[in-house]
């Protein structure tokens, strides 16, 4: 196998994705982040597996990096008694419930956009009027697609090409912070 060829192909076919992301919901994400920060509110940053990771890593990088007041939902003690307590299917929106004020920005992930537990966090954001972004993929009509302020939607099918387009305009987010480009 020619793996440089292999990794060439891999990589243009995640540039080619990004090259087809609607850039307006960049501007749009800055704007109700800028919000946010004026209102003195957090981030909050949430995915399942994969996503977590990422959500963890945004999440950091805008505590740290950007000066953003950010958190994330990846403590096991946490996920474990909320999904004991109240189902895994609703132990975002409680967790959203329990640790987010009105005004404060939730950011969810899911690669489908059909993950149950995310949906209906997206539904609960939606019901309280909360700032909401959302990243998805697989189907451009899946549930997760139509709840946020923002929606980003990755076309594509490939599980790795999706998490790696949301991970790349979630960094690209917190760099416009931390270059202060915005």
């Amino acid at each position: 196998m020619d793996y440089s060829k292999y990794f060439k192909d891999y990589t243009k076919s995640i540039n080619d994705i990004l090259e087809n992301v609607d850039s307006t919901l960049i501007e749009k994400s800055v704007k109700i982040i800028n919000k946010n920060i004026k209102q003195n509110k957090k981030i909050f940053v949430i995915g399942n597996g994969g996503s977590a990771s990422i959500a963890s890593h945004v999440s950091v990088d805008f505590a740290k990096v950007a000066r953003v007041r950010s958190s994330t939902f990846n403590n096991s003690n946490l996920i474990t008694c909320f999904a004991n307590d109240y189902k895994y299917e609703n132990w975002i929106t409680e967790a959203i419930r329990a640790y987010c004020d009105n005004k404060d920005l939730i950011i969810l992930i899911s690669s489908s956009g059909t993950s149950k537990n995310i949906v209906n966090a997206a539904k609960y954001c939606q019901k309280k009027k909360m700032n909401l972004i959302t990243l998805s993929g697989f189907n451009k009509n899946n549930p997760l697609s139509k709840l946020g302020l923002v929606n980003f939607y990755i076309n594509s099918k490939n599980y790795n090409f999706i998490e790696m387009s949301h991970h790349i305009i979630l960094l690209s987010i917190v760099d416009i912070f931390a270059n202060k480009k915005n």
